[in-house]
């Protein structure tokens, strides 16, 4: 589905990644985790375009987008929930949702439909005529998703999914992947939960300083609480 290979990238003379590599294979739940300015965002820029890549490429179905443009990534199958979620301030909620669908069956023949995002997230029908800037935080996110999956993505890329959420509405965004999950999407997301992570998630990669230090499964995670400790706690 997803390939990065051999990833750098750099803001001006200072380098922040140094030769990633890993892959998001279809059906999967893949987490990208790290302390704060490890690189994690910058991953993220450089997969969807928005930092174009110094070397290495990202490997869609076997073909190269590395040095496509955002909109180009975007309509070969990968959907964006940014950090900060950047909503439209000036569009009501539903005006967000349509404003950058695409047609397409979706996985498994089902797509996404404005009464299929209402469906999975009740409270954004409620606030459907609300402006962008009317809503909550977790609000916004939930309309950051339900954008997202509204361009019937084949992999979905949630960066800092309930960062600055309330507890009981971080349960409703991990409810919400754990449902796509069964549905069959593929999904790499970025988080500080990884408790939360470990229930849906079928394989982790740490970075650290730009670098990929440790990397496997669910289970090998939590048999390995040092690689918490030593990478992920402040």
């Amino acid at each position: 589905m997803l390939a990065v290979e051999n990833l750098e990238n750099a803001y001006g003379p200072s380098r922040v990644l140094f030769g990633l590599s890993f892959e998001v294979r279809a059906g999967e739940v893949v987490t990208l985790l790290g302390r704060n300015g490890m690189g994690k965002t910058t991953t993220v820029s450089s997969i969807f375009g928005l930092l174009p890549p110094k070397a290495g490429r990202v490997v869609i179905d076997g073909r190269d987008y590395a040095r496509a443009r955002p909109h180009e990534i975007a309509r070969a199958g990968l959907g964006l929930v940014p950090e900060g979620r950047q909503v439209f301030p000036n569009l009501t909620t539903e005006e967000n949702l349509v404003a950058t669908a695409k047609t397409g069956s979706g996985r498994h023949g089902t797509a996404w439909s404005l009464d299929r995002v209402y469906g999975m997230f009740p409270r954004l029908k409620d606030r459907r005529r609300n402006m962008g800037n009317q809503l909550s935080g977790g609000e916004q996110q939930m309309l950051a998703i339900g954008r997202a999956l509204m361009t019937n993505p084949r992999l979905i890329v949630l960066d800092e999914a309930t960062e600055g959420l309330a507890p009981l509405i971080r349960e409703e965004i991990w409810t919400c992947l754990a449902q796509l999950k069964a549905e069959g999407e593929s999904i790499l997301v970025i988080d500080k939960n990884v408790d939360a992570l470990a229930r849906i998630a079928d394989r982790h990669i740490v970075i650290e300083k730009g670098e990929i230090v440790w990397s496997g499964t669910t289970p090998e995670l939590l048999a390995e609480p040092q690689i918490k400790e030593r990478y992920l706690q402040v």
